[in-house]
C-alpha cells in the first residue's frame, strides 16, 4: 500500500510505502522519540532525560529519524532542538498520526 505522506522510500512519484515508514518507526526507542515529540519540540537532553537512553545510541535513533523524514533538527548554538516533520504534525488528531497506510497512536 502506498501513502502520501512523503518522507522516505520515495518511488519516482514521490509515494511512499508504509512498510518503510513503519520499519523506521519499528524500533521502541524511535517510536518513544516521535511520542515524545507530540508534545513540541524537545532538546536532546530533555528526550533523554524522559527515556534515559545511551546517549550515543539517542543521537543514533534522532539520526535515523531525521533521515527518514520523520523528525527535524534545528541548531541553537552547541544544542540541537528535534520536532516532529511538519508532514506528521499535518497528519496528527491528538495522540495519533494518520500515516496514510494506517494510524499510529498514543496512549
Amino acid at each position: 500500500m502506498k501513502s502520501s505522506l512523503k518522507i522516505l522510500g520515495q518511488d519516482p512519484d514521490g509515494d511512499v510505502s508504509c512498510a518503510s515508514i513503519l520499519k523506521v518507526l519499528a524500533d521502541e526507542t524511535r517510536l518513544a522519540v516521535v511520542e515524545a515529540l507530540l508534545d513540541g519540540p524537545r532538546t536532546v537532553a530533555e528526550i533523554n532525560a524522559s527515556l534515559d537512553v545511551e546517549p550515543t545510541l539517542l543521537s543514533h535513533h534522532l539520526r535515523a529519524l531525521r533521515e527518514a523524514g520523520l523528525v527535524t533538527r534545528e541548531r541553537q548554538g552547541r544544542h540541537a532542538s528535534y520536532a516532529l516533520a511538519s508532514a506528521l504534525v499535518e497528519r496528527r488528531k491528538g495522540r495519533a498520526i494518520d500515516l496514510g497506510c494506517c494510524t499510529l497512536s498514543f496512549s
